[in-house]
């Protein structure tokens, strides 16, 4: 249903170094590169960052800006986590298992430099 999805941030590249990054465990790569924008994806760019100079927002789970990104296991989910504490981001939800959602689902949450929340999400079978 969803083709792609853009984020706003102030500095386009620390952004995409940040993301490079935390990316990477999800296998997804830089695609695409241009003076205000940039692209990641697995065959495409489906994750663009634009730069919206200006108007950062203070890392908080009122910032609007929810983006949840698959992954392929847990430890993608955990590697993910780790780099973006390493790497500028903070926490917004530790991985783990969100049963109240489904037994199966095991998430992290993050907030990246500029305030977007950022989920990483894979299903596990037979976890409930």
């Amino acid at each position: 249903m969803i083709d792609h999805v853009s984020i706003s941030v102030s500095d386009l590249a620390r952004a995409t170094s940040f993301y490079e990054k935390i990316l990477f465990p999800l296998g997804l790569a830089k695609l695409a590169g241009r003076e205000t924008t940039c692209g990641f994806g697995k065959t495409y760019p489906e994750f663009w960052l634009n730069l919206r100079e200006g108007e950062s927002t203070p890392p908080d789970a009122s910032s609007g800006t929810h983006v949840a990104l698959r992954a392929t296991s847990i430890a993608a989910v955990k590697a993910f986590h780790t780099a973006a504490l390493e790497n500028g981001g903070s926490c917004n939800g530790e991985p783990g298992f969100r049963e109240a959602t489904n037994p199966g689902y095991y998430a992290a949450f993050i907030f990246d430099p500029d305030g977007n929340r950022i989920e990483a999400v894979t299903f596990v079978e037979d976890a409930g």
